[in-house]
Formats: C-alpha cells, sequence, structure tokens
C-alpha cells in the first residue's frame, strides 16, 4: 500500500550485484517520488547496484494515476495498477472503469495490487472478493498478468482464483505462504515473488517455501518504503535495496548470487513482457506533450 510513510533514515547503498535484476514490486510515490526528477534518482541509485529495472504499483486510484504518468517518464519503469483490497469498502462503476482504462495504458504490465486482506478491517471479506473477482476478469480480458496482494487470507484467495478461472499470468506478491501453498501455486503456474521478509530470521516457514519454487517461477522484489531488508529492517525501502534479497535468497536456494539475480531479471521480463513496451520517447500524453515533460 502506498501512502505517507514517515522519512525514516535510508540504508547505504549494498554491494552491486554482478548482473542486472528487476525490483518487480515497488510503490516509488511512497518512497517519496513525486516528479520525474525524483524517479530519475530513485532509478539511478537502483542502477548503481545493478537493479535497472522496476514495476511501480498503485493501489487507488491517485497512485494508479501516478503510476502510469511514472512510468511514462522514465523507461526503465513500468507499472501496475488497481485498487487495493483494503480500498474497496465503497467502489463505484467509475472507479472500475477508470481502473480499466489506466490498465490499458501500454506502459502498464500488469493489472494490481489486487486479492483479499484480512489482517486490516477497513474492507469487509464480500466487498474484497466482489473486487478481486473484477480485476480478475479485467486482467483476463485485456491480457495483461494479475498482481496478487494476499495476507492472512490463502485460503480465499486460491479459491475464488479456481472460480472465477486465474489469468494466464499469475504473480503472488510478497509470497507470505508456506512450503505446501508455494508448491500449489507453484502446480498451478503461478509466479511467486519474494520480499524483504525472506531475509527475516523468523521467517522459517517462508523461506522453506523460498527454496522450492521453480527458478523459472520466481521474482524477487523490495514493495518499498515498506519491509526493508535484513540487516536494514525497519529503515527506509527504495529500490537500490533489493540486492540484499537477492543475496539472501540465494543463499537460501544454494545458488550464486549471480545466477538468482539473472534468472529474477529473466522471469521478471518475460512475465511483464518489458521488452515490448514502447519507448518513453514514443509517448505523446493526451494534451499532446511529450511524456517526459508532462
Amino acid at each position: 500500500m502506498s501512502g505517507a510513510h514517515g522519512r525514516r533514515e535510508r540504508p547505504e547503498p549494498p554491494e552491486p550485484l554482478p548482473v542486472p535484476t528487476v525490483d518487480a514490486h515497488t510503490h516509488l510515490d511512497a518512497c517519496g517520488c513525486e516528479t520525474a526528477d525524483d524517479v530519475a534518482a530513485a532509478m539511478d541509485r537502483a542502477a548503481a547496484v545493478g537493479v535497472t529495472r522496476a514495476v511501480t504499483i498503485a493501489d487507488d486510484l491517485a497512485a494508479a494515476r501516478w503510476a502510469v504518468r511514472a512510468a511514462q517518464w522514465d523507461d526503465r519503469v513500468a507499472a501496475a495498477v488497481a485498487l487495493h483490497p483494503t480500498r474497496t469498502a465503497a467502489l463505484t462503476e467509475d472507479d472500475h472503469a477508470e481502473i480499466e482504462r489506466l490498465a490499458r495504458d501500454p506502459r502498464v504490465v500488469a493489472v494490481g495490487e489486487t486479492g483479499l486482506d484480512y489482517y486490516w478491517d477497513y474492507a469487509p471479506p464480500p466487498a474484497q472478493q466482489e473486487s478481486f473477482r473484477r480485476h480478475i476478469d479485467l486482467a483476463k480480458r485485456i491480457g495483461k498478468p494479475l498482481m496478487i496482494h494476499d495476507r492472512d487470507a490463502h485460503d480465499d484467495v486460491l479459491r475464488v482464483l479456481r472460480e472465477e478461472g486465474a489469468p494466464e499470468t499469475v504473480v503472488f506478491h510478497c509470497f507470505s505462504g508456506d512450503v505446501a501453498m508455494a508448491r500449489e501455486c507453484a502446480d498451478a503456474g503461478y509466479v511467486l515473488s519474494f520480499a524483504g521478509p525472506v531475509t527475516f530470521k523468523n521467517a522459517r516457514d517462508l523461506q522453506e517455501a523460498a527454496v522450492v519454487v521453480p527458478e523459472d517461477q520466481l521474482l524477487v522484489e523490495t514493495d518499498a518504503p515498506f519491509l526493508t531488508p535484513h540487516p536494514h529492517r525497519g529503515r527506509a525501502n527504495e529500490p537500490y535495496c533489493l540486492p540484499w534479497t537477492v543475496r539472501g535468497l540465494a543463499a537460501l536456494r544454494g545458488v550464486s548470487d549471480e545466477r538468482l539475480a539473472a534468472s529474477a531479471g529473466r522471469n521478471a521480463e518475460q512475465v511483464f513482457r518489458l521488452g515490448e513496451l514502447p519507448s518513453v520517447v514514443s509517448i505523446v500524453t493526451p494534451s499532446g506533450e511529450d511524456a517526459r515533460s508532462a
């Protein structure tokens, strides 16, 4: 979720990765980015440590509008848009219509984050499930991946996906299940994305789950500014912090940092079709201005 997150101190940059990779889920707006210059600066910090692309995620309409603009400012940034499950208590048809319009933008690579969140009580489960079903339908109709937020709602998330019929590509952002769920998701062909919590010392179940995910179904993400990885848990998070998660995940899986970064980056390129995105130079806003100056 985006929104005010305070101004916590950022950690010093980690050692650069040996090969480039992709931050599959971040919230640049909540990281304090407002302008094109802010986005460029954040991505410059990320690129300096080997994180060369990022998908910035929306969870409400304001964030969705901003995410699309950000993706039109910088070729290193793509967007995903949806209405977060905690925002679903009182949605209107106009809300859903605008999300669909934004989701069809050529630099939007996924419908998300959507799903179910039973940890917070901002929206009742029936409203969340109805919105989730509508986002599933949207992802199928426009042919883009579905990016899922699942917090304390594993069984219902999987049930709704079965009932509705999953889109061709499903990404579980910040996967939080156990080994059994990881295997069930992998068998269904879903992609599992791991964030900072996989590096936490008390995350034994999650760490065991991360080991069994097939290499070609695994992504890495920051979910910045949240979930900063060990050893900087509790400090500000940004895409440049991703190498700590990459290295922690590589150690768990018994592979080199290079292999983990390369495979996760390759998977993100394929899942989100990043190579097919139009360059920001070729994008013109509705007002006729170049997107970079909009």
